[in-house]
């Protein structure tokens, strides 16, 4: 029911978004779906998606509870997909103990998603130690002093400490914490979806064939 002294939240629940008539046909797209995929993101870009690199994680924790958060796509090339996360967060300790994850893309600007399916492991030392020096100094201080995921009386706490880690580390390298560094996601299943009026959305699925390679078919919406 609506509260009729409150605001008209109903508009967004009851309207319909006609999403055109941009098909998605198997002649058109790449049959490597990595590169079908960096396609859709440097068009996502171009169209002004606001970070187009955002996607939602979800993971499963050694309690069997799922659990979905957005994070920031940091590489992506024949290898999968990276991203920079504490170690020890909710996320970092779930992916220890289940490394399967699911991901997605959420266009809406452009009517698009795209679902991937695969599994995370944590990235080299090289490689991480690469990612946080390119980060902006304030970035870095910010990994060193959030504990992330775990409870803190105050903001004002926080903030007290962000400023003693700055005057330690003015003008000097700040290093990575040992807790801190990147995950790689290795995909085995992609859907790109593309909507379309009346709900007939195209949907094409990519799996990693056993003996290599991706098999590709068509959804229904």
């Amino acid at each position: 029911m609506t509260d009729p002294d409150g605001p008209d939240t109903t508009g967004s629940l009851t309207r319909h978004t006609d999403y055109g008539q941009t098909p998605l046909l198997e002649a058109d797209i790449d049959r490597d779906p990595i590169a079908q995929f960096s396609r859709w993101l440097s068009e996502a870009e171009l169209a002004g998606v606001y970070e187009p690199n955002a996607m939602v994680l979800s993971t499963i924790d050694a309690d069997r509870r799922p659990s979905s958060r957005t994070v920031l796509l940091r590489t992506v090339d024949e290898n999968g997909f990276e991203f920079f996360t504490n170690y020890e967060s909710a996320k970092g300790q779930a992916l220890m103990v289940n490394p399967d994850v699911s991901v997605v893309f959420p266009w809406y600007l452009i009517h698009r998603q795209v679902i991937v399916h695969g599994t995370a492991v944590p990235t080299s030392a090289e490689v991480s130690d690469a990612y946080f020096a390119s980060r902006p100094h304030g970035s870095q201080v910010a990994a060193v002093a959030s504990e992330q995921s775990r409870a803190i009386a105050s903001r004002d706490i926080l903030e007290q400490r962000v400023r003693e880690l700055e005057e330690q580390y003015a003008g000097v390298e700040v290093p990575r914490p040992a807790n801190w560094g990147g995950f790689r996601i290795t995909p085995r299943y992609f859907e790109f979806w593309q909507g379309r009026s009346s709900r007939m959305h195209d949907r094409l699925v990519f799996a990693r064939a056993a003996g290599g390679g991706w098999s590709l078919e068509r959804l229904q919406p």
